[in-house]
């Protein structure tokens, strides 16, 4: 197999890059923008096995991207370059309408002319694999049922509105033009690399650093939390034994409100990296202003991928937040040129509090 990931070098790219590289019968090549969140050492370009082959291409790009595709004989799309981030999509919407709508449109493009180029037998086994977010189910009340395939769309934020438009283009891509075409959404995934602008690493490197640890809110909000390398597990599933036109929802069965998962995080570091004086991290929390249009709960029912395609997750979150704080405890070069030169822990999303 020879598998396209674009934004190979982001969080959840990179964790599925690392994970397809160990196999020996699968090339992969990355295509990524290297934007803020974009990060080579994420990634192994060469491990040993096979080499990854990278390109630092824009998405939007469509022309250069279906060149990518020719010259690499692309079997597999896994789709996951976006902006993510809530709090930057309300303080510049325009990056996540060009990103993740018209960069979603162009791939579309190249990969249905690319796909007609193929052998039928070639176009049989093709994917192109929408990796979305639960988000665009939008808000869920606390005592109110949970998400299936079936949820109807309800986006809140500039962000979750740009996924939630990119998801229907590639429905509308395999039912209009038949490209063999699959989507995932996924609840909150979190772990090693990823950018500490989210919750669970900006928490971590903020009581690493004795800054206030910012909880919006009361910090009754609800999410549902996967381990990145679980959900690395279930994208290579989806892409390789997905059926084209369905999607599936991949999560950890761990509802948390953003309280709890803090308060987590300061009990364990309390125990693997003590304060000086004997302190708990504890006394860092400090409730902010809420973010605007904060959707108080997601919760993802992931049944169908676990009954249709076997996958289930390995770690729970008790097991997988002590694993992502050892990570950050023992991959300081990892985030310190970011904490020092990109993104020093600052709150974004304020643009959303001034009236339109």
């Amino acid at each position: 197999m020879n598998i396209l990931v674009t934004g190979g070098a982001g969080f959840i790219g990179s964790a599925v890059v690392r994970l397809l590289s160990e196999q020996k019968t699968t090339n992969v090549i990355v295509v990524d923008k290297l934007t803020y969140a974009g990060n080579l050492s994420s990634i192994k370009l060469d491990n040993g096995l096979n080499s990854c082959r990278f390109y630092r291409v824009d998405i939007c790009d469509e022309n250069k991207v279906l060149e990518i595709m020719r010259a690499e004989c692309i079997t597999h799309v896994m789709h996951l370059a976006a902006e993510s981030h809530v709090d930057r999509s309300i303080d510049g919407p325009g990056a996540f309408i060009q990103t993740n709508v018209v960069g979603t449109f162009n791939l579309l493009n190249a990969a249905l002319a690319y796909w007609r180029e193929l052998p039928v037998t070639m176009q049989e086994q093709f994917r192109f694999h929408h990796i979305s977010t639960d988000e665009v189910f939008g808000d869920l009340p606390f005592d109110e049922g949970i998400f299936t395939e079936e949820t109807a769309y309800d986006p809140s934020s500039p962000y979750s509105a740009s996924k939630a438009a990119s998801d229907h283009l590639v429905r509308s891509w395999h039912r209009t033009y038949g490209l063999p075409a699959v989507v995932s959404n996924c609840s909150n995934n979190y772990g090693p690399y990823h950018y500490p602008e989210k919750l669970v690493p900006l928490v971590i490197l903020n009581a690493l650093h004795e800054k206030e640890l910012p909880i919006y809110g009361a910090g009754n909000n609800v999410r549902d939390w996967l381990f990145v390398e679980d959900h690395a597990r279930a994208l290579q599933l989806i892409v390789t034994q997905g059926i084209a036109g369905e999607s599936y929802n991949v999560g950890g069965r761990a509802e948390r409100t953003n309280l709890s998962v803090v308060e987590t995080i300061c009990e364990l570091l309390d125990a693997k990296r003590p304060r000086a004086g004997g302190a708990s991290y504890g006394e860092l929390i400090r409730f902010v202003s809420d973010r605007p249009g904060h959707d108080r709960r997601y919760a993802v029912d992931p049944t169908k991928i676990e009954r249709e395609l076997g996958w289930r997750a390995q770690e729970s979150f008790s097991s997988g937040i002590s694993k992502t704080i050892d990570w950050y405890l023992a991959n300081e070069a990892w985030w310190r040129p970011i904490r020092e030169r990109s993104y020093a822990g600052e709150r974004l999303g304020t643009a959303g509090w001034a009236k339109p």
